[in-house]
This record gives C-alpha cells, structure tokens and sequence, in this order.
C-alpha cells in the first residue's frame, strides 16, 4: 500500500508553523551568542578552556580574538596543488580468500606559466596473515584484531597520508605547494576507549604520524601547506567555547546539566543546537577565514605531538568549510596564509568545492561495478591455480535471477 499523503498534509503544515517559530527563537539566541563573540577576551577565554579539561562537551582553545576575519593574500603566480583521496573493498566472508583492497587515487594540478595536470591511483591487495591483523607487541600478548570495518577505515587514512606525502616529494621544490585532504587529520575514531592501545600504537605511532612526519620535513625545504577540508562540519568546538564566555557555573555544574549540543542553565543555554558553520556564517564575508583554534580532542591532544591539530573556518560562498592544519601550519605565517588562498582558490575553480579533492575522489572512487568485478577476478584467479572455489549461499542467491 503507497503513502497515504492525504493524512499527512496536516501535519506537515503543523510542521512548517513549528519550524518558524524555532527560526525566530534561534535568531534571538544566536544574536547574544554573537554579542559574547565581540566581547569575548581571548586570552582569559583560553585559559578558561585549558582549567576545564572535565567539563562534558569540547572546547577549541582561541588562538585569535573569536570574532578575528582574515581576507585571502595574493594567489601565487606559479604553484601546484597536490591532492590524495582513498577507497577500499572490505573483507568478505562471501569470497573463498580473505583479503582487502585500497585504492589510493590522487592528482597534482600546477598553475601558472607551465600549466599541467597528473592523477593517478594505486590499488594494493593486502592478504598477507600481518595485514589481516594487527596483533600486540607486548611479549607474552596473543590480543589481536582483524583489520576491517571501521579499522580498515583507519588504515586506509593513514595510506591517504603516505600516499600525499609520496606526491609532495616528486614536485618541484621551487613551487608552492598546497597539499590537501579530504576529511579530518583528527584520528576521531581512536577517541575514548572503543580500542586496545595496541591498535592506537599501530595506527598513530607507527602509522600517521611518521607519514606527518615526512610532510614536515619536506615543508622545511619548500614552500608548502598540509591542510584537510571538511565539507559541511558538524562540529561544536568554538559554539561550546564560546558557553565559557557566556557561562559562569562551575565544572561540576557543567557536568551535571550540559552536553555538547543542550545546557540548562541560562546564559549558555542561548548556544544550544547551534553548530560552529552557523556561528561563522554570521561572522565571516565570502573569501575570509576565522581566527585559528586548536582542538581539544584526546586524540590529539595525547599522541601528536608537534602534528596537533588546529582549524579555521572559511566562508567559500557556498559554504562554512572547515580547514583542519597540522601545528607546524598554524604557527607559519605563510603557511597558514597560502592554505587560506589556496583553498579558496581550489573552491572557485570546483565551483564550491576544491577541485583537487574532487578530481582525486574520481581516482579513488570504487564503484559497485568494481567491487563485483573484483570477487569474479579473485575466483577466476584462483580457479587457474586449480585451487577450490566457493561461496555462500546467500551470496549466490544474490547472484542468481529467480524472476
């Protein structure tokens, strides 16, 4: 039976009256939000987020007035902007071997007098007993897990990052350099304890952070900026700072009545629901970025070292992106000042969306196509080497036309 539209009409109109009514409230909430942004004293605002490490929701910590805009400089006349993206086919327990793939896609755009254009994408099978399991280095520790779902997904943000750092180093030295991500540098899902630090050790200490590492020494040669745009965040961190400013409860207070996105207590409870893009969708003219933060996170906070991480938000006229920065970045001027042109230069020339992340999503992309012609490769494969074929059955059934 369809949707019987005719009993819902009602409702949606009953919806739409609500939403106006919510509209009008949170412009009212928003503008004192946007008072607090004004008069908001910076250094006081980041001493009062490093004394409250236990409140419930996250802080950035200010490095800049909250209410700082900074326009983009002068575009380089010659530069290059180097781009990796990622995707992955994950173990299947339908197919007769257990292995995973990583499709490493990428492109290196110059500009300038020598205009040119290289992508490329480099897809690796992992099957060996070490890659389908990271295991514990601890003498006398059997603890180990597979490698996919959400750690393949770490794993393969980790090649991301060799894969750009690989890229950054065939480039012309003598050229500015933009070397962009697509996502966060933040490792969010190693926050908390979802896993066993040999996993975190695996990931960080012997993963992302050497491929960071190579990234900053290549910038001590070169022109170059490493930076990560988010598209569309849905992140809180300066809305949350920006409570401290407007609040005056205690921590224990806090910890009891406040979350990331709700408080009880007035005036901070004026901050709630809002995300940072409509915080800086008031505040900043198309083109300027905010002032930089640094994030809070665990994560980053414990185990990058001079890789923490640090954002701005960028009005790209389409949108409030969010720009993530490694230290190194943030603490050079001209660094932190030619990711800023840069990116917005990639957004214009993506119509809304940096190109080069576009563009080496196309090299990375798996379709469903692939992931199917890739099970028939890996039968076929097998089957020349007269070694057994199988499958489940409900994979053949899914294989199989009954109609």
């Amino acid at each position: 039976m369809a949707l019987d539209l005719t009993k819902t009409v009602s409702q949606i109109d009953t919806l739409a009256q609500h939403l106006t009514n919510v509209r009008d409230d949170r412009a009212r909430r928003l503008g004192r939000v946007l008072d607090a942004v004004a008069s908001a004293d910076v250094e006081q605002l980041a001493a009062k987020v490093e004394a409250g490490h236990g409140r419930p929701f996250l802080c950035a910590s200010p490095e800049d007035a909250p209410g700082a805009r900074y326009a983009p400089t002068e575009i380089p006349a010659d530069f290059c902007v180097a781009s990796v993206d990622g995707s992955h086919i994950d173990v299947d327990r339908h197919i007769p071997v257990r292995c995973y793939l990583i499709n490493i896609g990428g492109c290196v755009l110059t500009y300038g007098s020598q205009p040119d254009a290289h992508l490329f994408s480099h897809p690796r099978i992992y099957s060996a007993e070490e890659e389908l399991y990271m295991a514990s280095s601890t003498p006398g520790s059997n603890d180990a897990v597979a490698v996919q779902g959400a750690i393949l997904g770490l794993v393969r943000a980790v090649e991301e990052v060799r894969g750009l750092a690989t890229a950054v180093r065939e480039l012309d030295p003598h050229l500015p350099v933009l070397a962009l991500l697509d996502g966060s540098l933040v490792m969010w899902g190693l926050a908390g304890r979802g896993y066993q630090p040999f996993v975190r050790e695996e990931i960080l200490t012997n993963g992302l952070l050497p491929a960071l590492d190579s990234l900053r020494e290549l910038a001590m040669n070169r022109n170059m900026a490493l930076a990560a745009y988010v598209s569309l965040p849905q992140t809180t961190e300066v809305v949350n700072t920006m409570r401290l400013a407007m609040c005056h409860q205690d921590d224990d207070v806090c910890q009891r009545s406040c979350s990331s996105f709700r408080s009880t207590h007035s005036p901070c409870d004026d901050a709630n629901g809002f995300l940072d893009r409509q915080l800086f969708q008031e505040l900043l003219a198309t083109g300027e970025r905010s002032g930089i933060y640094r994030s809070n996170s665990s994560v980053t906070r414990d185990y990058y070292g001079p890789h923490k991480v640090y954002f701005y938000y960028l009005n790209t006229g389409k949108e409030i992106g969010r720009v993530e920065i490694p230290e190194w970045v943030a603490q050079d001027e001209g660094s932190l000042a030619l990711s800023h042109t840069l990116i917005m230069d990639q957004v214009r020339r993506g119509m809304g969306y940096p190109a080069a992340i576009a563009e080496s999503h196309e090299q990375a992309v798996v379709t469903g196509q692939d992931r199917e012609s890739f099970k028939l490769l890996v039968d076929a494969a097998l089957d020349r080497q007269h070694l057994p074929v199988y499958t489940s059955e409900k994979n053949r059934s899914k294989r199989t036309r009954w109609l």
